[in-house]
């Protein structure tokens, strides 16, 4: 299969991940967001386990606590707090900064060349997704930015270990692994919750079994996939299509509005995926 195929299906991840915002709202209000994270993880991941029959062994299981831990339990955490204390969409720019974290984390822990363009390409998302879901009303908070900030390079850092930490397994196998770790991990947080569990309906448990079983346990092992056969760099970019995904459905789906300003962020972000994903091609060998 040719690199433009598998960018191609890794990109359904995060565009899949942009549905999660109507789910959210429409389907889970009156759950607060650490529960959410509890239930799409740590039940998709046990289910996985079920169906591969593999469990991490030795240094894996340290391994799969630290990926489950940057990929979900501190990268959902995080995103949620900095998205309650960041209004008007600064949390997802914030988020937006994840690709050029990962292109100085893979630099550092995979010998990876920094590519200036791709640099370039990253810059011009942030101002995409600016464009596309900044409101005037924006505030900035301290600890909103530094959740935020940390969130994304949280993430950056389990896609760049991700691919450093290769088990002998399938994708699916390594999702499981990542899913239940992080969902072990999340479980603690519950205890903060607010969220009264006598209030579930089948609404609710629809919702849930759509985030955890689509937008987890099978976008997962889609991006954890490509994470395997395209560089993270590559891979990391795509994640600017979520919020892209997430606005083309609330106008479709909910009858949100979508300015000019917003056609022009989406194209802006569109550019971007496509000039990070120009730059980062395989170089021609020279003799």
């Amino acid at each position: 299969m040719n690199r433009t195929m598998n960018i191609l299906i890794t990109s359904l991840a995060p565009m899949i991940w942009g549905s999660s915002y109507i789910v959210t709202t429409q389907m889970l209000p009156n759950l607060d967001p650490i529960t959410i994270s509890v239930l799409r993880a740590l039940p998709a991941g046990l289910l996985l386990l079920v169906l591969v029959r593999q469990f991490p062994k030795g240094m894996w299981i340290f391994k799969m606590l630290v990926l489950g831990a940057l990929n979900f339990a501190i990268f959902w955490a995080l995103l949620f707090y900095s998205a309650y204390r960041l209004p008007g969409g600064v949390a997802a720019v914030l988020g937006a900064l994840q690709p050029l974290v990962v292109i100085f984390a893979a630099y550092g822990l995979l010998g990876t060349s920094i590519r200036p363009l791709s640099m370039l390409a990253v810059l011009f998302g942030v101002l995409g997704i600016a464009l596309l879901i900044l409101t005037p009303d924006a505030k900035l908070d301290m600890w909103g930015v530094v959740a935020g900030f940390i969130g994304a390079s949280s993430m950056a850092f389990g896609v760049v270990l991700s691919r450093k930490w290769q088990p002998p397994v399938s994708a699916l196998t390594f999702t499981a692994w990542q899913l239940t770790a992080g969902g072990v991990l999340l479980v603690p947080l519950t205890t903060f919750t607010t969220t009264d569990w006598s209030t579930i309906t089948g609404i609710n448990i629809l919702g849930l079994s759509y985030l955890g079983l689509i937008g987890a346990a099978a976008t997962y092992a889609i991006w954890l996939r490509g994470i395997k056969l395209l560089q993270p760099s590559a891979v990391s970019i795509l994640a600017l299509l979520s919020p892209v995904s997430a606005t083309l459905l609330g106008w479709f789906i909910l009858d949100e509005t979508l300015s000019g300003l917003q056609l022009c962020g989406m194209c802006v972000v569109l550019c971007s995926v496509m000039l990070g994903q120009y730059a980062l091609r395989a170089r021609p060998e020279t003799v």
